[in-house]
C-alpha cells in the first residue's frame, strides 16, 4: 500500500510541476517584450565580477556590479546590497542561498508574492523572482517564522532566505522590473 501511495504522489506532484510551467511558459509567452526579463549575461565582464572581500567596508558594493539603483546579490559571499540611485548602498545584509544557484549576470525582477508556502514547506513572506534555472524559480524571500535553515542539499530550491527585517527592506526596494546583478 505504501509503494502505490508514493506512486501516487509522486504522480501528483509530477502533474503540479507540469501544470505550473505550462503557466510559466503560456504567461512568458503572452507578456509584452518590455516586462521579459533579459537573459542572463554571461559576458566574461559580469561573469568575472567578483572581487577580493574588503573586510572593512562591507557596505561597498563587490566592483564590475554595474550602475545606478539596483540589487547586488553575491553568491560566494551569500551578500545582498541594496544600492539607491548615485551607487550609495541603502543596505547590505548576509543571506542563506538556496540549493540551485543563478549564473552571474543582470536580471529584473519577474514577479512578487507578499505570502506564500516555500518549496521547503515553510511560509514565507515577501518573496522576490528574478530567474528561473532549469525549472528551478530563484528568489529572495523571509520565513514568517525568522528562521534562516541551511536548505536541505538532496532538495532543489531556489529560495534565497533573509531575516525578516531584511526581506522587508527588500520588498520595498524590488519592485517589479528593478535590476538585479548575480555575481560570484
Amino acid at each position: 500500500m505504501a509503494r502505490s501511495s508514493s506512486g501516487f504522489v509522486a504522480g501528483l506532484t509530477a502533474a503540479a510541476l507540469a501544470v505550473v510551467g505550462f503557466l510559466t511558459y503560456q504567461a512568458s509567452a503572452s507578456a509584452p517584450d518590455s516586462l521579459a526579463p533579459p537573459k542572463a549575461d554571461k559576458t566574461p565582464s559580469t561573469a568575472a565580477s567578483h572581487s577580493p572581500k574588503d573586510k572593512k567596508d562591507l557596505t561597498a558594493a563587490p566592483a564590475q556590479s554595474g550602475t545606478g539603483e539596483r540589487v547586488v546579490y553575491s553568491v560566494d559571499d551569500d551578500r545582498v546590497w541594496l544600492i539607491a540611485e548615485g551607487g550609495k548602498t541603502q543596505r547590505t545584509f548576509t543571506v542563506t542561498p538556496s540549493t540551485v544557484d543563478p549564473p552571474a549576470g543582470k536580471y529584473v525582477v519577474t514577479s512578487r508574492s507578499a505570502a506564500i508556502t516555500g518549496s521547503d514547506g515553510v511560509p514565507i513572506e515577501h518573496v522576490v523572482r528574478f530567474a528561473n534555472v532549469d525549472g528551478i524559480a530563484i528568489g529572495f524571500s523571509a520565513a514568517v517564522d525568522g528562521s534562516m535553515p541551511q536548505p536541505d542539499p538532496a532538495k532543489k530550491t531556489g529560495g534565497i532566505r533573509e531575516k525578516r527585517a531584511d526581506g522587508d527592506a527588500m520588498w520595498e526596494f524590488a519592485t517589479i522590473g528593478k535590476k538585479i546583478v548575480v555575481v560570484e
